[in-house]
C-alpha cells in the first residue's frame, strides 16, 4: 500500500472514530472548527475563517450567529478597516471547545496506551504534526 493511501486511510478512520467519541453536546462540527481556528490564530474576520475551513463565507452565517447569540465568540469592528468585523473566541467558547476536546482527548490516549508501545506513540506524534502540516499548505493542485 502506498504512503498516499496510508495516511488517507487512516486519517479518515481516525477521523471517524474521534467523531463517535463525541458525546454531541451544543457544538456542531462547524462550531467547533470555528472556535478552534480562533483558538489557534486569534481574531479573524469570517472570511478569514472561511478561507481557513476552504468553504464559501456564506456557509458560516448560522454557525457564527449561532456561536455569538451562544457568547461563544464575540464580533468587534476591525481596527484596519471598520467595513469588517473580528470575531474572537470568549472564555465561554474556549471552555466549551476544551471541553469538547477532553473527551475525546481521553479515550486517544486511553487507547493509545492500550494498544501502542512507546515508539509508535512517538511515530503517532511526530506523524501528527506532519498532517497537520500538510492540511495547512497551500500548493497547487496537479492538473
Amino acid at each position: 500500500m502506498s504512503a498516499v493511501i496510508a495516511v488517507r486511510r487512516g486519517v479518515t478512520g481516525l477521523g471517524r472514530r474521534l467523531r463517535a467519541e463525541r458525546a454531541g453536546g451544543d457544538l456542531t462540527p462547524a462550531g467547533l472548527s470555528v472556535l478552534a481556528h480562533l483558538h489557534r490564530h486569534g481574531s479573524m474576520t469570517p472570511g478569514q475563517l472561511a478561507a481557513a475551513d476552504r468553504i464559501q463565507p456564506q456557509s458560516l452565517t448560522r454557525t457564527l450567529a449561532s456561536l455569538e447569540a451562544n457568547g461563544a465568540v464575540s464580533r468587534q469592528p476591525d481596527p484596519a478597516d471598520g467595513r469588517r468585523s473580528l470575531l474572537a473566541v470568549t472564555e465561554s467558547g474556549l471552555a466549551a471547545l476544551r471541553a469538547d476536546m477532553q473527551q475525546r482527548d481521553n479515550w486517544l490516549a486511553a487507547t493509545m496506551a492500550a494498544h501502542l508501545t512507546k515508539s509508535e506513540a512517538e511515530l503517532l506524534r511526530l506523524g501528527g504534526e506532519l498532517m497537520e502540516r500538510l492540511a495547512d499548505a497551500d500548493c497547487d493542485r496537479p492538473g
